[in-house]
């Protein structure tokens, strides 16, 4: 589901428009079952990765912050950020290592074994990989205080408008956010079509109309010129 499609427009207005219908207790559920939602849309099984790194991140932060002893701290913390790190590594670069293990093979004239994985690389990995992490590296320096609530911490990793595009965020911006009740204000409400109108002004009209041009000289990159790179 891409925020420029009408898809995303029908799927924004339904989840706000029932956020402001709801009482403040239930919203979370459903900003939570919306950002299920909008990630299962792309390749539902991937669900199952955000689950693996969130449970994990979510006990490593208490136990983080349990902990009177920095060295155990530590252990937690680089428990989480190998369990991140590595998900992050499968996905997004074991192909690109095997890649490069195969050609220093070749240099020496030997083969290399490891088989590549026929995999497709999970939409904003990057992004939700790295929010994850900030949130545990804040805890352990102490900044953070361990979100208690799971479906709140869930919500802090998934929240649809930046799970595939960031911005990445650090918790003591977000997690406030996520508990505090909201009541509607059409200046804001107002403020962020603005915004949003912008935003896709920006995308649609400026950078896609670009990318026509930029594409061909992609495309054709052994005849391009300095001037037509630039």
């Amino acid at each position: 589901m891409l925020f420029n499609s009408y898809e995303f427009l029908y799927f924004f207005l339904a989840v706000t428009s029932l956020y402001f219908l709801l009482p403040h207790k239930l919203r979370w559920m459903l900003l939570l079952a919306a950002s299920c939602f909008f990630y299962m849309f792309f390749k539902p099984e991937y669900i199952l990765i955000l689950a693996f790194t969130i449970i994990i991140d979510y006990y490593a932060g208490i136990y983080i912050e349990k902990q009177t002893e920095k060295s155990k701290k530590k252990r937690y913390l680089i428990f989480s950020l190998i369990a991140n790190i590595g998900v992050l590594a499968i996905f997004k670069y074991y192909n690109f290592i095997n890649g490069n293990i195969s050609g220093l093979c070749n240099l020496f004239g030997l083969q290399n074994s490891i088989p590549y994985l026929s995999i497709i690389l999970p939409i904003g990995l990057s992004f939700h990989t790295f929010q994850a992490m900030s949130y545990t590296i804040e805890v352990y320096r102490g900044n953070q205080k361990a979100e208690k609530h799971f479906g709140i911490y869930s919500l802090y990793v998934m929240f649809y408008p930046q799970l595939v595009a960031g911005p990445i965020e650090r918790p003591q911006n977000i997690l406030p956010q996520l508990h505090k009740e909201n009541k509607f204000s059409f200046e804001n409400a107002l403020l962020g079509s603005n915004l949003i109108i912008i935003g896709l002004f920006k995308k649609m009209v400026i950078a896609d109309r670009l990318a026509v041009y930029v594409d061909q000289v992609y495309q054709n990159l052994d005849s391009s010129t300095t001037v037509s790179a630039w």
